[in-house]
């Protein structure tokens, strides 16, 4: 495995965050906590996560999963670099989502008695809250920090302006701010190259992409598809049927590579500058280890060139569309 920073920080990550959403709804617990334990294995030492992970029902899940995994001992938590999330609703009560001081300290406390640890290295902000001063996020990060209850903070799903505002309110206080963006970002949707990445590089964040294969599109639906293991259903078929001849295109590439069409779009996020590390989010075992194939994959500058030529990208903004 291959490590780097995160964004400007001291903090080194594996090339791959292992995701874990599936966890609870779609993967059982002894199941994955097989996953973690492989993914350190492999030396994945990078796992994400969010409070309101594990379905409607069962808000708090995954985290709940994880915590019981640390609880194993082992050094699973020392040796592993966490990073959770807040925004989402996690009750019907008022304060009870956003990034209010309130909610901020909250769920804060909550997540760390599901996960089983004092402290989170991450703590991410799931989305932009567009009602609370960002005087006051910083604050009540700032107290979770001096408080020992969390290292590092980070975004995800900002637009480039918002990455911008949030810095500048932390350079005003003297504080780091953000090191870290989650964003979709993959061959297929690759809006964020506009703004979020060019803010992300000036201000030193390192960009966490997730949905890396597009919900599977980028992963050989159509050989799947072929083969029988796999058919796409409504949206996720709406968008197939859209890019079909692009997706046939890179298959077909993929396989003059001599690699899986997955392995090949994970490398492909991997030789973006501005990329840390893709989020995988495995179901199986068997995902994982795809997965972990393509941090070997070489990309040559052809290579390169040609997946931009089958999924072209964007300039940064405003260049992409005026002078």
């Amino acid at each position: 495995m291959q490590y780097t920073h995160l964004g400007r920080s001291g903090l080194k990550v594996s090339r791959l965050c292992l995701g874990t959403m599936n966890f609870g709804p779609q993967t059982e617990e002894s199941a994955a906590h097989t996953i973690m334990d492989s993914a350190l294995g492999a030396g994945i030492n990078f796992f994400d996560t969010a409070n309101v992970y594990g379905g409607a029902e069962h808000r708090g899940w995954t985290e709940e999963i994880i915590g019981r995994w640390f609880a194993k001992g082992g050094e699973r938590r020392e040796r592993t670099v966490l990073a959770t999330k807040l925004y989402g609703t996690m009750t019907d009560r008022p304060n009870e989502s956003k990034l209010s001081a309130l909610n901020i300290r909250r769920a804060l406390d909550a997540s760390l008695k599901r996960l089983q640890t004092d402290y989170i290295d991450i703590y991410q902000f799931h989305h932009v809250d567009r009602n609370t001063p960002w005087d006051e996020i910083w604050q009540a990060i700032e107290v979770a920090v001096q408080q020992g209850k969390i290292l590092y903070s980070g975004s995800s799903n900002f637009a480039g302006w918002h990455i911008a505002q949030a810095q500048e309110a932390a350079a005003r206080r003297n504080y780091t701010g953000l090191v870290s963006e989650q964003s979709i970002y993959n061959l297929l949707t690759r809006n964020v190259e506009l703004e979020v990445l060019p803010a992300a590089q000036q201000y030193g964040l390192g960009i966490i992409p997730w949905s890396p294969l597009h919900g599977g599109l980028l992963g050989g639906v159509l050989k799947k598809e072929r083969d029988g293991v796999r058919r796409l259903e409504g949206r996720a078929a709406e968008t197939l049927k859209k890019h079909h001849d692009k997706v046939r295109e890179y298959e077909d590439f993929a396989e003059e590579l001599g690699h899986e069409p997955g392995d090949v779009a994970l490398a492909w996020l991997l030789h973006q500058p501005a990329v840390t590390a893709p989020i995988v989010g495995p179901r199986t075992q068997e995902q994982l280890d795809a997965a972990i194939r393509a941090v070997d994959v070489p990309l040559n500058e052809d290579a390169l060139k040609r997946l931009d030529a089958i999924f072209p990208g964007h300039r940064t903004a405003p260049e992409d569309y005026a002078w």
